[in-house]
């Protein structure tokens, strides 16, 4: 925003007394509003000249207060642009703060990242979770590395980020970082969050993502499917701990909970529904919505087999689930010991459930939407990827009605032939024809 006038001049002020050493001030004046204050230098008023505003002659010490009047004089205009630049209005007080120090000093981009990350900790278990404190701390560290990789420097300034700065944060993580390409983008979607929450507080004023262009890889997430899930059932594991992460899979397959729910999972949760059969009702702890599942058979079977564990007992939990890193480690060792020609992790299980167990068996998707504690059948919609047995049932739908409308277009080709033959016949008697 302009000013519609600014105006910076040097003088002396006159004392009391009349002597003839006096202060030096300089006056800053903005749409007619002056501030004044002292220079805290002193100077002989007969050897000043108030129309150039500096002191006369050749002497050191004219010089030295010339070049120090010069410098505040730039100063103050670095002020006034920079202030123009952050989109704020240009007042004679708001330069003069910045003069005296009465500024608080420039936020850095790092500063306000912990902030933001100690809230978040301060938040836990209301409304933030640990696994979300951990993606954003490690986006912290990526960013305070870029900085002291391309700026050498241990902080950045807010007010000098750019869409140059994200651009050569994404080219450090492609690149130095090697990460991959959706990997990418969501720390850069971290640090932007940072971002806007610094455009929110005034700290700047102009978004540097505004011009930033990207696009996610569309990876298709796919189920375990029926014949997999049932040799996995079926697979006799050696090692107890595989045994029991395997249970703990298929209990998730049944049930469609995520990790952290099937961690959390506690007696209180189970209840009688409206069927008089036990439902899991609980909240689900990244969105807080509400989840309502009745328990198959083979989740209840899992249920009874832990209840007497030892760290069910200690934690009061209904399964004995172990961290989400080793619970993917396990099932890593699972899959090769399985045959599988692809990677089990725990979020599979929940869309196994999602595609496989409820989908794939005409559960209607609006009723699966709710079992998920998904805020939309779009999100629900993505889960539902086809079997092959599934395509393969569809198909034999329809090879069925082709046949059954080709037998049945036959039979009315055959009346009517037959309806044809009569009316020539009718003909040959009437005109005698041989």
């Amino acid at each position: 925003m302009l000013e519609n006038s600014f105006g910076l001049i040097f003088f002396l002020k006159a004392p009391r007394n009349e002597s003839k050493i006096r202060s030096v001030y300089f006056r800053i004046t903005v749409d007619g509003i002056p501030k004044e204050a002292s220079t805290r230098r002193q100077w002989d008023v007969e050897r000043w000249n108030q129309k150039i505003e500096r002191a006369v002659g050749t002497k050191e010490d004219a010089k030295s207060l010339n070049f120090f009047l010069d410098s505040l004089m730039m100063k103050i205009h670095e002020i006034k642009t920079e202030i123009l630049y952050s989109g704020k209005p240009i007042t004679s007080k708001k330069i003069m703060d910045h003069i005296m120090g009465k500024i608080t000093p420039r936020t850095t981009v790092l500063k306000e990242f912990q902030i933001h990350n100690d809230e978040m900790k301060a938040l836990l278990g209301n409304g933030y979770s640990e696994a979300t404190l951990e993606r954003f701390n490690i986006t912290k560290n990526h960013v305070t590395a870029f900085i002291k990789f391309k700026h050498k420097a241990d902080d950045f300034e807010f007010i000098d980020l750019n869409l140059e700065f994200v651009k050569d944060f994404e080219f450090y993580l492609r690149t130095v970082r090697k990460c991959a390409n959706n990997t990418t983008l969501k720390y850069i979607a971290n640090f932007k969050k940072i971002v806007i929450r610094a455009i929110d507080k005034e700290i700047i004023a102009k978004d540097p993502f505004t011009s930033f262009k990207s696009r996610k890889t569309k990876i298709i997430k796919k189920p375990i499917s029926a014949n997999d899930l049932a040799k996995l059932e079926k697979h006799d594991f050696l090692i107890e701990r595989l045994d029991t992460v395997r249970d703990i899979f298929v209990f998730q397959c049944y049930t469609g909970l995520a990790y952290i729910d099937a961690y959390q999972l506690k007696n209180a949760d189970i209840k009688d529904g409206v069927d008089g059969n036990q439902w899991i009702m609980s909240e689900r702890q990244k969105t807080n919505s509400s989840t309502n599942v009745p328990l198959l058979p083979k989740a209840l079977n899992i249920i009874e087999k832990y209840k007497e564990h030892p760290l069910c007992l200690k934690r009061g939990t209904i399964l004995p689930v172990v961290s989400n890193q080793k619970m993917n480690a396990y099932l890593k060792e699972i899959a090769v010991l399985c045959g599988f020609p692809f990677t089990l992790n725990t979020h599979m299980a929940r869309r196994t459930f999602g595609s496989t167990i409820t989908l794939n068996n005409n559960v209607p998707i609006n009723v699966v939407k709710e079992m998920l504690g998904h805020s939309s059948v779009k999100q629900t919609e993505s889960y539902a990827i086809t079997e092959q047995a599934s395509i393969g049932r569809e198909m034999s739908v329809l090879t069925k009605k082709l046949n059954s409308e080709k037998t049945e277009m036959t039979q009315q080709d055959s009346a009517l032939l037959c309806r044809l033959e009569k009316e020539i016949q009718i003909i040959k008697e009437k005109y005698k024809i041989a």
